[in-house]
């Protein structure tokens, strides 16, 4: 029996060792698509359907699709496919890395604020105060308030909270001084039924004034053909011209805003204002939240760390967040 040639075993493995760069081009492929959906977001048309604040809704998940394909990566044993990985890795850190991280110390003139759509179908509106107050905030903002549940929130919450306003279906509780309540306008024209969804007010704090603006934009729709968002974005449009025209220097605004931070339809907004630099929150649908449509930003100060409370007799979960007034 005649002994195995060394030189043929290395040359019989060669083209095993150089498979692994082949093999899985697919799942590389399937990477570098991933990478520039995630980098080049913004050149995803709107038309049709809304396609490009569809995508731009549910962006931060592509870190799940990038897992995914990780995964497949390491059982076809591809090196291929895991160096075009590296992509959308590095696209994805770069925009929601940060959300990650710890939020900053807190400060000597910060602010605490709870936002929550209460939900018109919530059922115990005292068990819902006395949650949001336990979080001690300075100032909660409700959407959805009914008129047989506002009493209770009213008297549930005014023993810590003695100041408060509502216009139409939106509350702002305070610890500070409420002054120059005003319906700010931003039911689209189209929207012919009663609609009040905007208020505005003064709160009076030790350190500076504050307009706070409570608002809750219209509900968009996923159909088949895309996101029907049309009088959300031109809500957001007419609230951001509100917002532009606010002669306070520093405003938070707080709402239920049926959108996502990094969504184009709220650019009127997240153009001239902050958003939260740490963490996620994702507050809607609260059995199983896959996205943060509950909102808080502010201008000329900082959105610190947010987060989420408790889940309540609510479809949305609370979110909480720490303003700093440089």
């Amino acid at each position: 029996m005649s002994e195995r040639d060394p030189g043929a075993a290395a040359k019989a493995a060669a083209p095993r060792d150089r498979s692994s760069w082949t093999r899985g081009r697919v799942l590389a492929a399937l990477a570098v698509f991933t990478a520039v959906l995630v980098t080049f977001h913004r050149l995803v048309p709107n038309t049709p359907g809304h396609l490009g604040s569809l995508l731009e809704s549910f962006l931060p998940w592509s870190g799940l699709v990038i897992m995914v394909l990780l995964v497949l990566a390491l059982l076809r044993r591809s090196a291929l496919a895991l160096v075009a990985l590296l992509l959308p890795t590095a696209a994805w850190t770069y925009l929601f890395g940060g959300l990650l991280l710890p939020g900053a110390q807190p400060g000597a003139h910060d602010l605490v604020v709870v936002q929550h759509n209460a939900g018109d179908e919530n059922t115990d509106p005292a068990g819902t105060a006395r949650s949001l107050a336990d979080a001690e905030p300075d100032l909660i903002a409700l959407e959805e308030l009914l008129p047989a549940a506002l009493p209770v929130y009213e008297r549930t919450l005014a023993p810590r909270y003695p100041y408060h306003a509502v216009v139409g279906t939106v509350g702002l509780w305070s610890r500070h001084p409420l002054t120059d309540v005003q319906k700010v306008h931003i039911k689209p024209p189209e929207i012919t039924e009663p609609w009040s969804r905007g208020l505005r007010g003064v709160v009076h704090t030790r350190h500076r004034d504050i307009a706070v603006y409570v608002a809750h934009l219209p509900s968009v729709r996923i159909h088949a053909t895309g996101l029907a968002s049309a009088w959300r974005d031109e809500s957001a449009g007419l609230l951001g011209k509100a917002v532009t025209a606010e002669k306070l220097h520093t405003v938070i605004l707080l709402g239920d805003l049926n959108s996502t931070v990094g969504d184009r339809g709220l650019t009127p907004l997240s153009s001239q204002m902050n958003v939260p630099a740490r963490g996620f929150a994702f507050s809607f649908p609260a059995a199983f939240p896959l996205a943060r449509i509950d909102q808080i930003m502010a201008r000329s100060a900082t959105v610190s760390h947010i987060r989420t409370l408790p889940a309540t007799g609510s479809d949305h979960l609370p979110v909480t967040a720490r303003i700093t007034l440089g």
